[in-house]
């Protein structure tokens, strides 16, 4: 019985403690003494205690305007939003730094932490990718700002990671329409449109070889699902892409499969021009037909002609 009642003592001091030390922060929130703020936002921040720290920075922001503290009280003050992730509002606050004291010790190292907030929210390549362009805008413009500086290696590299986001975005864009050229035939035309613009806007784009390939195949598709009038041409045309990719990876992983695709469009060339012949053909035996039962008068068609086709 003693032990219960001693536990519920502790647990009631404990109670009393911490809304004793929730009310000193509270009081010396709504003080107007900012020097004692400061300090104790400071503290709370050195010891990570970054939700606290916020109150107060944001309290002084506005008091400390125009006064020559207000230099440090805004760098810890973007410091404290980036430890908390408020990666958007934490840019916001390093590029105001750098912007309103390009002559601090601090600025170039504002003007990176902002940028590398804008990398920080660059979204899966799924999704869309403004924030990535931002990002990478705001590290170019740091690193062109400050070349020789340590962090430029860093921001370079974050500026390869940023493009290779883009080039599977692209790559992925590229690949939907050829997996939907079932049901659009046209999506197959798109394919290919698609796989040359990115390579186009990446030249160096990693997935080169394999873009090359498919080029074929939806080229491949969009001639073989075609109207037989259009079928030479369309397959002429994914001949010379096969031609091209040959020439361009003579030791392709997708040399096999690549010769296999190149089958298919010689055998539906052949088709494709036979199907044309036969059309004449029967074409032709239709009009002699018209003219010999006396329904077309046609003086342009030489009958002889048409018998010996």
């Amino acid at each position: 019985m003693f032990k219960v009642k001693h536990l519920i003592i502790l647990v009631f001091v404990a109670a009393l403690g911490m809304a004793g030390c929730k009310s000193r922060f509270e009081k010396l929130r709504a003080s107007n003494d900012v020097a004692k703020k400061y300090q104790e936002a400071l503290r709370l921040y050195n010891k990570r205690d970054y939700s606290k720290a916020l109150v107060l920075f944001e309290d002084l922001s506005q008091k400390y305007r125009g006064r020559a503290e207000a230099e440090d009280l805004n760098y810890y003050y973007a410091y404290t939003l980036y430890r908390l992730s408020d990666y958007t509002t934490a840019r916001y606050q390093f590029k105001s730094f750098a912007d309103t004291y390009p002559a601090s010790k601090n600025a170039e190292e504002a003007r990176y932490m902002g940028a590398y907030c804008f990398y920080l929210e660059s979204p899966t390549f799924s999704l869309d990718q403004e924030n990535t362009y931002k990002a990478i805008d705001a590290l170019q413009l740091f690193v062109n700002l400050y070349p020789t500086s340590d962090r430029a290696a860093a921001a370079s590299k974050y500026i390869a990671d940023l493009r290779g986001k883009l080039e599977d975005k692209a790559f992925e864009n590229a690949k939907m329409y050829l997996t939907t050229g079932p049901s659009n035939v046209d999506n197959y035309r798109a394919a290919v449109i698609a796989l040359k613009n990115a390579q186009r806007d990446f030249p160096d784009i990693k997935y080169a070889e394999e873009m090359d390939f498919l080029m074929i195949k939806s080229q491949y598709l969009y001639a073989k699902n075609s109207y037989v009038i259009r079928q030479e041409d369309r397959y002429n045309e994914a001949t010379s892409l096969y031609n091209e990719f040959t020439e361009n990876h003579p030791d392709s992983k997708f040399s096999k499969d690549a010769k296999q695709v190149k089958q298919d469009i010689d055998a539906g060339l052949i088709v494709a021009k036979q199907e044309l012949a036969d059309f004449a053909v029967e074409q032709a035996k239709y009009k002699e037909m018209l003219i010999r039962t006396g329904k077309l008068k046609d003086t342009t068609v030489n009958k002889t002609d048409i018998k010996n086709k």
